[in-house]
């Protein structure tokens, strides 16, 4: 049978003493409590081989090294939240910065504000890297919440507790836009599951960069069902577009792979653009013309961010970052419109 392992509790009974004076004793906080006690403490713990808790040693720290990640698990994603190629690439680079700097990374999915709040409460953590919230959240997490927090795509008054890290979502559009234009698609539709924030300034830039004021937008189900429905329902419309600008890649592949079920062809009968050049981009066939963002770059610019709101340094509310078209073989040129 595998030997109980010897706790805080274990060692306070047998010295007499409080747990709370054995913890302090353990974590270096020493300054109330007599030398005679300490080494009492340290000599049962190592003749007892007492292993201590990673978590608790973190916990007990000031500076727990730990930057929490929070999802929205929005229903879009339909229980497959992590599994997002944005979200999982966010997560990767953001793994990868925070080990670089000796941290620890800790994430977890959810729609309640109030269960983020709990969050960083239980862990003592360093930081807050928030994706996929609104407005609403933020203020009331800045609100609720001592610790520093940055944003990815935050949409809300500034503050100088939060730093919002977004990108040129209109520029991004407005390349897409102009892009199909220079290659003679003169009737180009956008797609996305709503009208708000990133999505709005999407389609207005790709409005803008096609021919001003000019550029359709179809309003497509979140749900993968419904939107499969939705396509059979609107086949023919899609038809009478040469290219489409979907505002995510994931919604790029999910069109090109239905329009590969009804024997359309992309880019021979319909180009296909998306947004976020996510790995997928180049795994696919024929490989996705995307608007790239620099996710290790804001990775990046989030822990730096992070490290000097704990510090309390002045910082600007946020920065936007630059995005760029890379151009691959969903898309073609056409002679002219149809």
């Amino acid at each position: 049978m595998e030997e109980k392992r010897v706790t805080i509790s274990d060692i306070a009974q047998e010295l007499g003493l409080s747990t709370a004076t054995v913890s302090n004793v353990l974590h270096g906080k020493t300054k109330k409590v007599s030398d005679r006690t300490v080494q009492k403490v340290q000599a049962l713990l190592e003749e007892r081989q007492y292993i201590p808790s990673m978590a608790g040693i973190l916990l007990a720290r000031n500076d727990s090294k730990i930057i929490g990640v929070v999802v929205n698990d929005h229903e879009k994603y339909e229980a497959h939240t992590l599994e997002d190629v944005f979200i999982a690439s966010s997560l990767n680079h953001l793994s990868a910065e925070i080990e670089k700097r000796n941290q620890f990374m800790m994430v977890k999915k959810t729609r309640d504000t109030e269960e983020i709040i709990r969050f960083a409460s239980m862990w003592n953590l360093d930081g807050l890297v928030l994706l996929g919230f609104c407005r609403q959240d933020f203020t009331y997490l800045r609100n609720h919440m001592r610790i520093p927090f940055v944003v990815y795509d935050g949409y809300f008054e500034t503050s100088h507790r939060i730093y919002n890290i977004t990108i040129d979502n209109y520029n991004g559009g407005h390349q897409v836009g102009a892009f199909f234009r220079q290659t003679g698609h003169c009737r180009a539709l956008c797609i996305s599951d709503n009208q708000d924030c990133m999505d709005k300034e999407r389609y207005e830039g790709f409005r803008e960069g096609l021919y001003p004021g000019i550029g359709d937008f179809m309003l497509i189900p979140m749900k993968k069902t419904l939107r499969r429905q939705f396509y059979l329902e609107h086949l023919n419309a899609l038809r009478s577009y040469s290219a489409v600008f979907a505002v995510s890649d994931y919604y790029a592949l999910d069109l090109m792979h239905f329009l590969k079920e009804q024997g359309i062809s992309v880019p021979g009968d319909i180009s296909v653009a998306g947004f976020d050049d996510t790995p997928l981009c180049t795994l696919v066939s024929p490989t996705l013309t995307s608007v790239r963002q620099d996710v290790s770059l804001r990775a990046r610019i989030a822990l730096d961010a992070l490290h000097a709101l704990k510090k309390k340094q002045n910082v600007e509310p946020g920065i936007m970052l630059p995005v760029t078209l890379i151009e691959r073989d969903s898309t073609r040129s056409t002679a002219g419109s149809r």
